[in-house]
């Protein structure tokens, strides 16, 4: 594949990391196209017009059902980059269908993102989803497809932001993680889509200086800021108690923070010489460590925001 000429096609565009695809495709001076949906009559949210309107005129504007569409747009592409956020993954089942028909992409990425679904499970609202994930790997592998699956595991706006904002009564946990930033997840990505090493692989994200637990997260940001903070350490029978009784999508980050933070999975297996690591595989990427994540949260605090689940 000539990465220098590959037109590249983003679902989800418009949402929360498809946006910075967007952006990252564009700065590695790929031709970038975007499929968006029609904003509703009653849309106001003036940050998401702006950006629809932008990537509007980037490509085209249609529904994922509209299959004839989707083909035609599929065939005037080489890859497809999807990251459309949990409640249409199985939509996602639409696009491969497309792509079989049109019969000419060099490379999909699924919209993953998170833990390395086949490696990993969970309390069952966390295992629903990494089932949806694990049916979308196995239906681009029978369509044949050219692939790249993500596993980018955590992202510093939701498990470094939401300590910041919390940081009165942190919840303090045990297990090791990964966190990195949307515009290296991004990076990472569009680099390995386009990358023939990466081609019917796995690429994880594992950067080390993004490699960090709970209590060390703390640690960090009690050193920086000379304040010392309440840690409440909640057992995992509470946890697993809360995954059972909340309601959905409740019960979700729940099982979400049980996985990472107390099962330890984004860290549960070793990395072999078989696996490929991003900033291993780019090391002229400067992503951004944990250390300077925390200086960035001094100099411009963060907005609270709801739990993503990627």
């Amino acid at each position: 594949m000539d990465s220098e000429k590959t037109k590249i096609l983003i679902f989800g565009a418009t949402g929360y990391l498809g946006e910075y695809m967007v952006k990252a495709s564009l700065s590695m001076c790929h031709p970038t196209y975007a499929y968006v949906r029609p904003l509703k009559p009653n849309h106001t949210l003036s940050s998401k017009l702006h950006i629809h309107k932008q990537f509007q005129s980037m490509g085209v504007t249609g529904e994922l059902e509209e299959h004839e569409k989707l083909v035609s747009v599929l065939k005037q592409v080489d890859v497809v980059i999807s990251a459309l956020a949990v409640p249409q993954h199985l939509d996602q089942l639409k696009i491969i269908s497309a792509m079989k028909e049109a019969g000419s992409i060099k490379r999909f990425v699924p919209s993953e993102f998170g833990n390395e679904v086949d490696r990993v499970s969970g309390l069952p609202p966390f295992e629903a989803l990494l089932a949806n994930k694990r049916r979308i790997r196995r239906a681009t592998e029978a369509a044949g497809a050219p692939y790249t699956y993500v596993s980018a595991n955590s992202f510093a706006a939701y498990f470094i932001d939401y300590l910041y904002i919390h940081m009165k009564s942190p919840t303090s946990l045990l297990f090791m993680a990964e966190v990195t930033l949307r515009e290296d997840v991004a990076a990472y990505t569009v680099r390995a889509a386009t990358d023939p090493r990466v081609a019917n692989r796995v690429i994880i994200y594992r950067p080390p200086g993004n490699i960090v637990s709970q209590l060390d997260l703390i640690a960090y940001w009690e050193k920086k800021t000379g304040r010392t903070f309440k840690k409440i350490h909640v057992p995992e029978e509470e946890i697993v108690k809360l995954s059972e009784t909340l309601t959905f999508p409740e019960n979700i980050p729940v099982s979400i923070l049980h996985n990472i933070f107390i099962k330890g999975d984004q860290m549960s297996f070793e990395l072999t010489e078989d696996d490929l690591e991003a900033s291993k595989l780019y090391p002229d990427h400067k992503y951004t460590p944990v250390d300077s994540l925390l200086d960035l949260c001094l100099i411009n605090p963060p907005k609270p925001k709801r739990a993503a689940f990627a």
